[in-house]
This record gives C-alpha cells, structure tokens and sequence, in this order.
C-alpha cells in the first residue's frame, strides 16, 4: 500500500480537521446521563454535516467515503480528542450487519435511526458462562404464534441500560451442531420480559450490564438473515467491530504516547535509562500498530469485507494501551494512586482493553488458525 495521501484524501482529511476544530462539543459533562446525551447531541451533528456512518453505503444514509477515508476520519477524530457518538456500537456493528444481511423492510425500519442518535444498540452475545465461547451459548429462542419467546441471560452487554435495540443471538435449534444451531435477532429492550442489570466498574461507570429475559417477544420480522444463520451474521458482526478500531486506536495511543513523554519530561523520568528504554519500546509497538491496521485495510480493499486480519490491531492496541497507562503511573510515583488522577482513570479503564471486542486468548487463536494457517487446537 501506498501510505502517501491523494489530493482528494489530502483535501478530504483538510476539510474533516478544520470541521472538527470549529464544531468540536468539549469533553463530557461528569455523570452516565449526562455525558449520554452529551454525546447523542454530538452524534446528531456528526449525521447532520455527512459523517456519521459515512463509511455506510449512500443509499443508506452514509457518504460511501473509501476505506482510506474511513482510516482518515478515525484518526482525525483521535487526534482532535473528539467524544466518540452515542450509538457507536450500532454504527459500527448493528448497521452494517443489516445492510448486509437485513431486508429491504429492515433496512428502512432501522438504518436511519441507527445514524441519528435516536435509538440505540446494544451488543447481546456474552453469556455467563460463554462469554469467549460464543456457539456455546444457551439463550434459547422457541417459535409461537408468529413470534419467538426468548429466554436466558447476557453479560458484559455495553449501553444496555441505555438501549432500545440489542443484536441478540440464540439458539433455535438444540439438536444441531453448536454453530448451525443458532439464530440473530433483533430484540427490542423495552419490554418487562427484559432485566437490565448496571454492572459498575472500578472506574464507577456502569457501562456494562447484565441482561435477565424471561420469554421477551421478538416477531418474526426482526430476525436477521435467516433461522439457523446466526453464526455467519455474528461473525459480520465481529469482524466489522474489530476492522473499526485499527486507524483510531492507532492514532488514539499514538496521542497518549505523546502525552506520556511530556508527563515523563515534566517529572525529568525521561532522564532515567529504563523509562526511556519503555518509552522506546511503545514507540515501536505504536508505529507496528499504525502499520499493521493500514496493512489490514489493504485486505478489507482486496477482499471487499473485513477479515481476520483485523484481530491483530486488536489485540496490540490493546497490550499497547495498558502498557502506557502502567507506564505512566509509574512516572507519576504516589500520585498514581490518586483517585482524580486522569491516568487513574486511564489505567484501569485499560484493562477491559485485552476483554472487550474478543480477549487477547482468542484473537490470538484467530490469528494462528486463519491468518497464520497454524493446525486448529482441537
């Protein structure tokens, strides 16, 4: 690939910066409702100015920008420190998923509202007991009457508590295969068969939840490519998570590295012989990383999807990003240890990082069986 920018995606990266330094709406305000609608009000400029879901198809509301476009504004956004939208998993998960696999129906029900702001999505494939695992999964679906009764248990489920749709899969079909017998639906949240459970964090935020359905109806209409095809649609589902992060969290640690040589300056930690041999380290794995995600573009171009390829950037950045944010409360001393300390924060938001989005364990097998052709575990 050609790392060298275009005239037009030089032009293209001018206009989006120049957007974002005058329309840029500030960090979040402090508190979960309040950063949210925070953050629903920057997702609704985003869509009105052209670039939420700008990757999408135009007949869907997007832009049809290139891939080099897409890379350009993650990183542009990275660097302008710009909140990420509201509906992030929507746009990045949920819409292409029906775009791909959705009917025309499902396409003019959702698409639109999925880019506004105006509904949002959650992710339901994590169970308490396959949470890695996803065809273990024993959420249960059962057709009457038209519709499906859904009955089981999510965890880790990201904005439930503020969702009114979730990508759902369950199993259709117990007397299959584990991976044919499953089902992708689109389950509506707003239901007293449905249990919303905030899980909060050690960083207080109640992010991730835990999910009780007891026989919550779905019709018909709101299964997604097919009964029994729950597992292809699932991994579109992933590899398209995982082909959104490259360029941003690329450009995102790239920034943090910046600010943690100014923090190790500052405190004069740059003069120590093992700090600089850590900075010089990340230094090298943040550019692996910047390369490896254009490396992984250059594939999704030649094979039109995303692929496993996109594991990779994954699981550097996410190695990367805790190994920064040890680094820097080490540079800080006793001061890491303060609560207010926004490396604090950093640091132990970080360590969902190598959980989140596939764990590291894996994405690694990913990487082995289907990109390196390494013989299968089992």
């Amino acid at each position: 690939m050609d790392l060298t920018l275009s005239p037009s995606e030089a032009a293209f990266r001018d206009e989006l910066r120049a957007w974002l330094a005058e329309h840029h709406p500030g960090e979040d305000p402090p508190g979960d409702d309040e950063a949210f609608e925070h953050r629903r009000d920057w997702q609704r400029k985003l869509f009105e100015a052209g670039y939420a879901g700008f990757s999408w198809p135009k007949e869907y509301g997007g832009r049809g920008a290139t891939l080099i476009e897409q890379a350009l504004f993650g990183e542009e956004m990275a660097r302008a420190k710009a909140p990420q939208p509201v509906n992030v998993l929507g746009m990045v998960m949920g819409g292409p998923v029906v775009i791909t696999h959705g009917t025309d129906e499902q396409k003019d029900r959702w698409l639109r509202a999925i880019l506004t702001g105006e509904e949002i999505w959650c992710q339901g494939f994590s169970e308490p007991e396959s949470g890695s695992d996803l065809a273990s999964l024993k959420t249960k679906a059962v057709k009457s009457n038209g519709e499906w009764l859904v009955t089981g248990q999510k965890v880790w489920t990201t904005y439930a508590h503020k969702a009114k749709w979730c990508m759902l899969v369950a199993r259709t079909d117990q007397d299959v295969p584990k991976h044919q017998g499953l089902t992708y639906f689109i389950m509506d949240m707003e239901q007293e068969e449905v249990q919303v459970r905030p899980l909060h964090q050690i960083t207080k935020e109640p992010e991730f939840n835990e999910l009780f359905i007891e026989e919550a109806r779905i019709p018909d209409e709101n299964l997604v490519g097919g009964v029994g095809n729950g597992w292809a649609v699932a991994i579109t589902t992933l590899m398209n998570e995982r082909a959104g992060l490259g360029a941003a969290a690329a450009a995102g640690v790239r920034i943090g590295l910046e600010e943690l040589k100014q923090l190790a300056h500052e405190r004069g930690a740059d003069e120590d012989p093992v700090i600089r041999q850590r900075l010089a380290q990340l230094t090298i794995e943040v550019e692996l990383l910047r390369l490896n995600s254009w490396r992984g573009l250059t594939q999704i171009m030649k094979r039109g999807v995303p692929g496993p390829e996109g594991s990779l950037p994954k699981w550097q950045w996410g190695e990367i990003n805790q190994a920064l944010t040890e680094l820097a409360v080490d540079v800080l001393g006793e001061e890491g240890a303060y609560w207010d300390s926004p490396w604090t924060y950093r640091l132990l938001r970080s360590r969902a990082n190598s959980i989140e989005g596939g764990t590291t364990e894996i994405l690694k097998n990913i990487i082995a069986e289907r990109v390196l052709g390494l013989p299968k575990l089992r």
